[in-house]
């Protein structure tokens, strides 16, 4: 069975490599995302299970979940130094956020995400309606 599944990334740079606040209606400042971290994604006959690279992302900064098969993952990542001495960098600081759109019956009641050594592991039950099966013939 092979599963439907599109990914949006949101990657814009104002000219100085900073996140562009985004003032709205209300008076509140917001920031857009300054990078997109990289996912791998594995389908077994059970589950979905996405791997995320968040290296220095602290899981209480996370903000995951799942409606309308839609699963997004926000996030932040600090600064590692505060001065000006960082020879070269490639390392994504700042804000993150992805969109899944997932075209599997999922069991939402059971997804679980675990953050270890800065991969986050994201496990998406499939539902029992989505599972394979197995249809038994039989004769007259």
């Amino acid at each position: 069975m092979s599963t439907t599944m599109t990914t949006t990334k949101h990657n814009p740079k104002n000219g100085n490599g900073d996140s562009p606040s985004v003032h709205s209606g209300n008076g509140e400042e917001t920031y857009q995302a300054t990078f997109s971290p990289r996912f791998d994604i594995w389908e077994g006959d059970d589950e979905l299970v996405l791997y995320g690279d968040l290296p220095g992302v602290d899981p209480d900064s996370l903000d995951i979940a799942f409606e309308n098969r839609q699963l997004t993952i926000h996030g932040k990542v600090c600064n590692r130094h505060d001065d000006d001495r960082m020879l070269y960098s490639e390392y994504g600081v700042g804000d993150f956020h992805r969109t899944f759109t997932i075209g599997e019956a999922i069991d939402s009641e059971r997804i679980n995400a675990e953050l270890h050594d800065g991969v986050l592991t994201l496990h998406l039950p499939k539902s029992e309606q989505a599972k394979p099966r197995r249809i038994k013939v039989t004769a007259n």
